[in-house]
Order: structure tokens, then sequence, then C-alpha cells
């Protein structure tokens, strides 16, 4: 009888952990919290792989389930999917001059020592992944570079990865300082920028861009001084634009990335 108790109660747990949940997770460095949807598969264990999803400009935490249903990706690639809000316009960057706007901490620190506490996840760095569009994209790729203990594998879907593509649209200026008055700033947290900060052992790199992309020239030159660099990574360039269309069609080939070197 107790057997079949701790049985029970084992299954009851394992269960409590499937479905989409809407969190509000406390950041301290922001002293506020901040909302996250997290997709369990139905089928959860003990031990899950975790990819990060990362919004774009002017969205939010529920985008992604809002353009597509997130639970059948879940369960089909047997992984936890997390959607962090990232403010409209934080581009995923701690600011120098908004302490209400420290995303990078919430997103590499703050929400994964929530998640370890809560979630059934695998602890070693390569099960836990991260990816975006747009300035999401630009995010995923800036939190894995500079935090390479905590996500071991990273992708992009027309990413935003030079700040200063436009140095007047995007709120950036709000986050960084005018481009005139701190253009080293910029310059130092653009992704295209921080090749050289990227080190052995290398993380699996994915970076997509549809050829009508506003963006596909910057992910290009990305990608140029990646191969000059010696730098290993995949790069994929598709029919498709800016849009969601783009976005949600391409997302389960980033999973399918992942996967690859979660089972290698």
């Amino acid at each position: 009888m107790r057997l079949l108790i701790i049985i029970l109660l084992s299954v009851a747990v394992r269960w409590a952990w499937a479905g989409i949940d809407t969190l509000y997770v406390s950041s301290a460095s922001m002293k506020k919290n901040i909302p996250v949807i997290v997709v369990t598969p139905r089928a959860a264990t003990d031990s899950l792989p975790v990819v990060f999803l990362l919004h774009g400009y002017g969205g939010n935490f529920g985008d992604w389930q809002k353009h597509t249903d997130l639970q059948p990706l879940a369960d089909a690639f047997h992984t936890v999917l997390v959607c962090p809000d990232g403010s409209p316009n934080s581009w995923y960057l701690d600011s120098p001059l908004q302490q209400a706007s420290q995303y990078e901490t919430f997103v590499a620190g703050e929400l994964p020592e929530y998640l370890r506490r809560h979630y059934p996840l695998r602890r070693a760095r390569r099960f836990w992944a991260i990816t975006g569009l747009s300035m999401g994209g630009h995010g995923a790729l800036y939190l894995a570079i500079r935090h390479p203990g905590q996500f071991g594998q990273m992708a992009a879907m027309s990413g935003g990865v030079d700040l200063t593509w436009s140095t007047k649209k995007w709120e950036i200026a709000q986050k960084l300082g005018p481009y005139e008055h701190y253009p080293e700033r910029w310059q130092r947290n653009s992704v295209v920028q921080m090749v050289k900060e990227i080190r052995p052992p290398y993380q699996p790199l994915l970076i997509d861009c549809g050829v009508g992309d506003i963006f596909i020239d910057i992910n290009r030159t990305l990608h140029a001084r990646l191969l000059k660099a010696g730098i290993p990574h995949d790069y994929v360039e598709r029919p498709g634009g800016h849009s969601w269309a783009y976005w949600v069609r391409v997302l389960p080939y980033h999973l399918m990335f992942f996967r690859e070197h979660w089972t290698n």
C-alpha cells in the first residue's frame, strides 16, 4: 500500500508540471515582477531540456503563444519552452540609464535561477538553448555570448544583430544613450561586433534570416565575420521577410537544431 501511495504521488507531481503556465517572476535587479510563459510537455518527466523564446521589439511575453500553439511543440520535442517578457524595447540589455530595464540580468540570471527551483530541468549547459526573433534574435545571441555558462546553444531568426543599423529607431537610445555621445557603448553591445568574444568550446550556433528581411545584410555580415574567425555555425537563408509567418514556420527547425545537440 505504501509503495502504491508513493507511485501515485510521483505521477501527480509529474503531471503538475505539464501544460502552459503564466508566471510573474520577481526581479530583484528591477524591483518588479516580470511575466513569463512556461510551456511544459504533457508527458513531462524529471530532467528536461529548456529553450528560451525571445519576442521582438514592441512585443511581449505572450507573442509566441498568440501566434502559434506552443504546447504541441513542447510535446513533440519533449522540452520546456520559456517566453520571458523583455519589455517592448529593452533589447535584452542592462541599461546604464534605466534601473527598471535590466533584462540581461533577468533573462540570463534571475529567471534561470527561478526555473531551476520550480521545474524539472537538465543541469548541463548544452540542454539550455535560446533563440528569438528580431530584437529577440539579437538578444538571444547577445545573452548566449555573454553568458556561455548559462546557455549552451544559441540561435536567431531575423536578428537585428547590429544596433547601429539605425541609431534613431526602436528606442535603443533610451537604453544606451544617444549614439552621437556613446558610440562605443552601441558598438560594444552589438552582436555583429562581439564575434571576438566567442571562445571555444564553441556553443552550437544557428543564424536564420529570410532573403526579403530588412536585416538580411547585417546577418550576412555576421555570417562572414564568423567564417573569417573560424567559428563553427549554421547559416540559413530562406524565402520570406520580417514577419510572423516566417518566424512561426522556422521555429520547428530551431528546435530540431537544438535537439540534434541534446542527443549527440
